[in-house]
């Protein structure tokens, strides 16, 4: 596919979207968090928040690439990684929550596509020169929090019950997991930066993509007890796969 700049993301991010609302399937969720959470990174590369804007830049692009060439390869039948696999191939399932689709979706570029793609921007002892940029990047992942849990109360209106029995404790979680997520990811990029030969790193990403398809797999089906309430759950969401992309993206 190629691309070059965020914005030829952004523009395949929003087409994403759109053949998702068109069919009436789930995984324009996710790319549309996504696009959410790169528009914000391209500001913040702009008012030069990061130490190396035009690296950091690259490496959105050569990330969301991963992503989006995915996408492309699961809709022409092609092969993906597992991990992917898992995440595409529940789009057309009605049990799943909104929820539940971000975060399979999140499981798999986090905790797969991101550490190999630091590990590209960055290889070798570059990769140390990463650190402090990598992680911004969770801070604005956290900071927006708050936003997508207001957006998916109107999805599912008993969630602001819970928010507010909660308090703090939900998003203190939800940081908590992607801060380690993103630790995860960064040990990852920190082993493929390492190594010289391209056998032995296709080797260590088949070993994390099994994993990662296997988290996946237990966010879809987390047991009796859970698949109960998040049933429970999904009967009282609000609208079409059209009017919760609306509620996501507007």
């Amino acid at each position: 596919m190629g691309l070059t700049t965020i914005g030829e993301v952004l523009d395949q991010l929003d087409a994403i979207v759109e053949i998702a609302r068109e069919r009436g399937t789930a995984d324009g969720f996710f790319a549309a968090l996504y696009r959410r959470v790169t528009a914000e990174g391209e500001a913040r590369i702009g008012c030069g928040v990061f130490e190396d804007g035009e690296r950091m830049a690259r490496f959105d692009v050569v990330f969301a690439s991963r992503y989006v060439e995915a996408w492309s390869a699961h809709e022409r039948g092609r092969p993906v990684t597992e991990s992917w696999r898992v995440a595409f191939g529940c789009r057309d399932d009605y049990w799943p929550v909104v929820l539940q689709h971000l975060l399979v979706g999140m499981n798999a570029h986090i905790n797969l596509d991101l550490g190999i793609a630091a590990a590209e921007v960055a290889p070798g002892p570059a990769i140390h020169g990463l650190r402090k940029d990598f992680d911004l990047i969770n801070d604005i992942l956290c900071e927006m929090v708050d936003d997508v849990q207001t957006r998916l109360s109107r999805v599912w209106p008993a969630l602001r019950a819970i928010d507010r029995i909660c308090g703090d404790l939900d998003e203190a979680v939800v940081h908590f997991s992607i801060r380690r997520a993103r630790a995860q990811a960064w040990e990852l990029a920190l082993v493929l930066a390492g190594m010289a030969g391209d056998a032995e790193r296709a080797v260590r990403i088949k070993e994390v993509d099994t994993a990662m398809a296997c988290l996946g797999r237990r966010v879809l089906n987390p047991g009796v007890k859970l698949r109960l309430m998040l049933g429970w759950v999904r009967l009282r969401e609000r609208g079409t796969v059209a009017e919760k992309l609306d509620v996501l993206t507007g």
